[in-house]
């Protein structure tokens, strides 16, 4: 079967409909690709904040039942006058 004389026939027609889906798909995974090595690369250059890491600790204990409401108001209350007095 043939478009006309001498034209493409069905399957070029096909392989060619499929290529250039498989160009834009490859295309469009290396764009998203390259948006989650440079996202990923911009978090990992950040320096974790170390008081809010300490707090998350210290609620961790709080909630383990390691250390009572006393002590958690009392270390978060140091931890809050260090982060002031950077």
């Amino acid at each position: 079967m043939m478009f006309g004389d001498g034209g493409m026939s069905v399957w070029g027609f096909a392989f060619m409909t499929a290529s250039t889906v498989l160009f834009l798909a490859v295309i469009i995974l290396g764009i998203i690709a390259l948006v989650r090595y440079l996202s990923r690369t911009a978090d990992h250059g950040r320096s974790p904040d170390s008081t809010s890491s300490a707090e998350r600790l210290l609620a961790d204990r709080f909630a383990r039942g390691e250390i009572d409401e006393e002590e958690y108001q009392r270390r978060l209350q140091v931890l809050g006058e260090r982060a002031r007095g950077r």
